[in-house]
């Protein structure tokens, strides 16, 4: 995959990230963590990133958005499934746009290089969660008109739940 859009008038364009950019991707990761007030949640590393998100066996992918060619932002996003519909859906776990680049179209170009690879991947849903008092992202996403899920109430366990469990 390159690049997954039409560069515009202002030299937007969405890109697979390679390997040279895990320590983009961590500061962005970085910088979001302290947007969402989390910054001491961050515990990945360079290293992690390139295990995760480009080893061979790699089951998280990441975008890159540049504009005229400097990083403004990433996107990560991985595959679930819908046993009721029998198809895969696409999960993005994070999105971020650097403040200098945010209102310029680039949360926008990134929303659809995403949906251009659901849709070339014959995905039946396109999912995210948003931080309840995010209103300018909640704005955003039903301007692109997501609905939000009112049913279903997220779970988590965390790595050491998960050992717990497993172990129990």
């Amino acid at each position: 995959m390159t690049d997954l859009t039409n560069k515009t008038a202002s030299e937007l364009q969405v890109r697979a990230a390679t390997s040279d950019d895990a320590a983009t991707i961590l500061q962005f990761i970085t910088e979001l963590a302290i947007f969402e007030k989390a910054e001491n949640e961050v515990l990945t590393s360079v290293e992690l990133i390139n295990q995760t998100l480009f080893s061979a066996d790699a089951k998280a992918h990441a975008l890159i958005c540049e504009k005229a060619g400097e990083p403004i932002g990433f996107a990560v996003y991985f595959y679930n499934y819908s046993t009721w519909l029998g198809k895969y859906g696409l999960y993005l776990e994070d999105l971020y746009v650097t403040p200098a680049a945010r209102r310029t179209g680039a949360g926008k170009v990134i929303f659809k290089a995403l949906a251009k690879i659901a849709a070339a991947n014959n995905c039946g849903r396109f999912e995210w969660s948003v931080l309840d008092w995010n209103e300018p992202a909640i704005k955003f996403y039903q301007a692109l008109g997501a609905q939000a899920k009112t049913e279903w109430i997220g779970y988590r366990l965390t790595e050491q739940q998960i050992k717990a469990l497993a172990n129990h």
